[in-house]
Formats: C-alpha cells, structure tokens, sequence
C-alpha cells in the first residue's frame, strides 16, 4: 500500500527524472569530459586506467566548475552510498565507486541507480519509513528514512540541474 508520502516523494523523483533523461538522451561523444572553463573538476583515468575523479576533502575556495563526467560520477557516488544506507550494507567508500567512463556506458549506469533505487522504496514497509534515516545524518533521530528520501530527491535535482546547464552550454559553444 502505498502512502501519500510515498506518492507524492516518487512524483518528485519521477518529475526530476525525466528532466534528466531528457539530457542523458542528447549526450554527444566528448560531452561528459568537456571543461567549460579553465579550473575544472573532471574524471581521468588514473594508473591502471579506472577513471578518478577530482577531489578534496574540504571544498576549494574558488569553487571548480565541474564536468558532466564529475557531475555524473558525484550523483553516483552519493546514491550508492545512499542505497547501502537504504538496503542495509555497508556503505562504499568514494573510492569504491568508478566513474564508467563514456556516454552510453555512464548513462546505463545512471539508470542502473535508478531502477534499484526504485525497487528499494517499492520494498519500505510504514514503519522503514519512519525508522530513523542512517544517512546523512549520521543517525540523527530527527531524520527518519522519508526525510533521507526527501534528501536524495532535492541532491538529485541540483544534480540534473547543473548537468543539464553544462550540456546546454557546450551545445550553444558549438563544441
């Protein structure tokens, strides 16, 4: 049975989704590494060729723009972690979790975390939902699992956001 809660959380979910889609899509070869300015957050593969992303534990001060790559690789690295959360495991660490590399791949990654994501709040019983959420918040019993969904919903929304912006503007560069 599902909730108000539930429906109107997977309306948002599904409403942010489809913007996305709307840009995964239209991905172009080179896209996801295009660097729209000269300080840049970007993946590049690393020694043994796994791609790693730019990184630093306490945020630079000018913020880097990033890249749909880092974009990408961000909004898969929080929801892995989330969903560990959300299904009981361990959660990986950054480093755990690989950037695939080019577009069509990335993209099925992306909807990998979507379609798994979906069966994990399909599967909440009322009472997960209002158990105490053990991400973000570090088990903060003021932020129940709802709250933690709510979260994932407004990160990935920022998410898609600047994803799309970076697309828009490589296509208007004409690169």
């Amino acid at each position: 049975m599902h909730t108000l809660r539930h429906d109107l959380l997977r309306t948002q979910f599904d409403l942010t989704w489809s913007l996305f889609e709307h840009h995964l899509e239209r991905l172009a070869p080179g896209d996801l590494l295009w660097e729209p300015g000269p300080y840049c957050w970007t993946v590049r593969p690393g020694p043994d060729g796994t791609w790693v992303p730019d990184f630093a534990e306490t945020e630079p001060d000018p913020v880097p723009v990033p890249t749909m790559g880092w974009v990408s690789w961000h909004l898969g690295w929080w929801w892995s972690v989330t969903l560990d959360h959300l299904r009981g495991r361990p959660p990986r660490d950054r480093s755990e979790v690989v950037f695939p590399g080019d577009e069509t791949a990335t993209a099925a990654w992306l909807r990998g975390l979507r379609t798994e994501w979906l069966s994990a709040l399909e599967g909440l019983s009322e009472a997960e939902w209002e158990a105490t959420a053990p991400f973000p918040w570090d088990n903060d019993p003021e932020h129940t699992v709802a709250h933690m969904v709510a979260w994932a919903n407004a990160e990935l929304m920022k998410n898609v956001a600047e994803f799309g912006q970076l697309r828009l503007l490589r296509a208007a560069a004409g690169n």
